[in-house]
């Protein structure tokens, strides 16, 4: 038999008592697309960020062509020709495209930059991949997303690569790029690269790639050819065989039939065309696969991003609201407490009082333009006690807190603001299982005041156990709305593809 060029025998990586890949078993063939797909948390990033010598292993074996493959970094991996595209971007914004493209091999003469080479070679790989619009001079980060992400393969492909991990590629993408991507890969395939292919949009999935593997819980649970397997039962391998419906917890709803927050109509980027109401005392949850457009659509309501179209109302009050900027929602009464807090939510390196007072400091902790230091003092005492956040006292760093903690900071800074409804993207991210049970806890509290909540999660688990209502997001619309009680995880999981699979039946029906 012909040796494969990438084999993973019982891969396994645990943190702490958490096992997040179980036991993989995996093969990579020269000149062969080989798709990882499954759930939000199957394990599929984990897999190829081993394999990409980003992260290591508990326990397990890789081999290359045969022989022991252990990177302990990204540099061992590269240097067997393995590189990796992750569905973050990590490109540097302020340097230029060229920069970006060569960063760790820049034409230098004595230490000194050359920089009419380092542009002549940038424009040769930009040409090479049919980005001849993109000026080499370009800060990397006036691009827009999709460029910047096709600047980012550009990259990976322009180096000696024997094995290609894309991870979510066309996330960002449009149709053009997207097709002119396919061509790259199918140029590659026919040059004997291997390349692993994650993504969650099934037409690709059929398009492009040889064969499948499915992960589902960490474990692989499938492998066959493309051609051997229909999208319909990709799904149902992906969900599992739970058809019965999710029990009722004894949680209590504090839900009445006070709006809180209407959602009406509102398109933006890939959002299209969304409509919802959320009560007071509502928790409303938001699923959906990456990409489906489920931050986007918190960012188009808090007015981060500007709507293209639609509107909100806020409580009972019937003006139509189209948020230019944060401050106007801060200033109507919502809250957002971003997915990615440490960039977008805190001031690291700021003690806990200052962020908890930050927003409220004109209106409630200063007097003759004089801020009134004990005041913020007393109101952060009281807030960390209430949410039992752990600190050695309001004046530490933020930066010093755990993942949970940092959490209650942010949310306390709302709380103080007084805010009616609070959006919430993936807020347990990166925090542990005693630090989320408080965070629901947190969820129970908001709701209990009357305010309305909408949580965005990719842990479904986590919006059965804590919602009242969840909305399925599918390819930027809003496709179907489940109350507690009449939710499975098959149901909403289907939901879930349900966009990308009729957008699959629609190529078909073009072509």
């Amino acid at each position: 038999m012909v040796e494969p060029l990438l084999r993973t025998s019982q891969l396994t990586k645990r943190y702490g008592s958490a096992t997040v890949l179980d036991r993989a078993d995996y093969e990579l063939s020269a000149g062969e697309i080989h798709a990882v797909i499954g759930a939000n948390g199957a394990g599929k990033s984990t897999l190829c960020k081993i394999i990409a010598g980003l992260i290591p292993s508990s326990s397990g074996a890789m081999k290359i062509d045969g022989c022991d493959y252990r990177p302990k970094c990204k540099q061992d991996a590269e240097a067997f020709g393995i590189e990796i595209v992750q569905q973050e971007l990590s490109l540097i914004p302020t340097l230029s495209v060229a920069e970006n493209l060569l960063l760790t091999r820049m034409p230098a003469m004595a230490g000194v930059i050359r920089f009419g080479e380092l542009h002549g070679r940038a424009r040769e790989i930009l040409d090479r991949f049919g980005l001849d619009d993109v000026d080499t001079a370009t800060p990397v980060g006036s691009l827009g997303v999709g460029r910047q992400q096709m600047v980012e393969i550009s990259a990976a492909l322009a180096r000696d690569c024997r094995i290609l991990i894309l991870d979510e590629p066309t996330a960002c993408l449009s149709a053009a790029e997207t097709d002119r991507l396919f061509e790259w890969l199918d140029q590659l395939r026919h040059q004997g690269v291997g390349l692993i292919y994650i993504s969650h949009r099934l037409d690709e999935i059929s398009r492009l790639t040889d064969r499948i593997t499915v992960l589902r819980d960490g474990a692989v649970i499938h492998t066959c050819d493309t051609d051997a397997i229909t999208s319909d039962q990709m799904v149902e391998l992906i969900s599992g065989d739970n058809t019965h419906a999710t029990a009722v917890s004894d949680a209590q709803s504090f839900a009445t039939n006070v709006p809180a927050l209407r959602v009406e109509s509102i398109s933006c980027g890939p959002v299209q065309n969304v409509s919802f109401t959320v009560f007071r005392g509502q928790r409303l949850g938001i699923a959906g696969l990456v990409g489906a457009g489920r931050t986007e659509l918190l960012r188009a309501i808090f007015g981060a991003d500007r709507a293209t179209a639609g509107y909100v109302r806020i409580g009972t009050d019937e003006s139509r609201r189209q948020f230019r900027s944060p401050h106007e929602a801060v200033q109507a009464g919502l809250a957002m407490v971003t997915e990615d807090r440490k960039a977008n939510g805190l001031l690291l390196s700021q003690s806990i009082r200052a962020n908890t007072t930050l927003a409220s400091l004109g209106r409630s902790f200063s007097r003759g333009g004089m801020i009134r230091q004990s005041a913020e003092l007393y109101k952060t005492n009281e807030l960390c006690q209430s949410l039992e956040t752990v600190c050695t006292s309001t004046e530490q760093t933020v930066a010093a807190l755990s993942g949970g903690n940092q959490q209650k900071v942010a949310v306390s800074r709302w709380l103080l603001r007084n805010a009616e409804v609070f959006l919430f993207d993936e807020p347990t991210r990166g925090i542990d299982i005693a630090a989320r049970r408080r965070i629901y806890r947190l969820f129970d509290s908001l709701a209990a005041a009357g305010k309305g909540i909408v949580i965005v999660s990719s842990d479904l688990e986590e919006l059965l156990e804590t919602c009242d209502r969840i909305a399925v997001m599918s390819a930027g619309r809003l496709v179907r709305m489940f109350d507690r009680g009449t939710w499975s995880e098959e149901a909403i999981m289907q939901a879930a593809f349900s966009g990308y699979l009729e957008n699959q039946a629609s190529q078909d029906a073009i072509t």
